[in-house]
């Protein structure tokens, strides 16, 4: 990898991360932080957690869309707002997915990407 594509992974993976601190300041349940660029050319990361209603989820969703606008990261696409029932937000180098626990336990991403490596959250 060159110098300056080094240079471009290491912001991506600080705002995956930033995202990922935002779910768990907001109490999301079981975060999870997915390195997929060995995986796939789809996005680079993957940030997976649970919220404990449809409320919390989409609440948890929302910070998540206001701390990183205000960090200057704009999410391109978002589902799932609406019903808070599996909210998932595109920010085209990393993509959030904050589940109600009845969904995140019968899609399992975490096992459909068990490939990929489980980064630690740096807190």
């Amino acid at each position: 990898m060159s110098a300056p594509a080094r240079r471009a992974v290491a912001p991506i993976a600080a705002h995956a991360q930033q995202a990922a601190a935002v779910c768990v300041d907001n109490k999301a349940a079981d975060v999870m932080l997915l390195d997929l660029r060995g995986v796939t050319d789809m996005t680079d990361y993957f940030i997976i957690a649970s919220g404990t209603s449809d409320t919390h989820v989409r609440s948890v969703a929302e910070h998540v869309i206001s701390e990183l606008s205000a960090a200057g990261v704009r999410v391109r696409h978002s589902e799932g707002l609406t019903n808070g029932r599996w909210v998932v937000l595109d920010f085209v180098d990393f993509v959030v997915h904050v589940f109600h626990p009845s969904l995140r336990s019968y899609y399992q991403l975490e096992r459909l990407w068990g490939d990929a490596p489980v980064l630690a959250l740096n807190r």
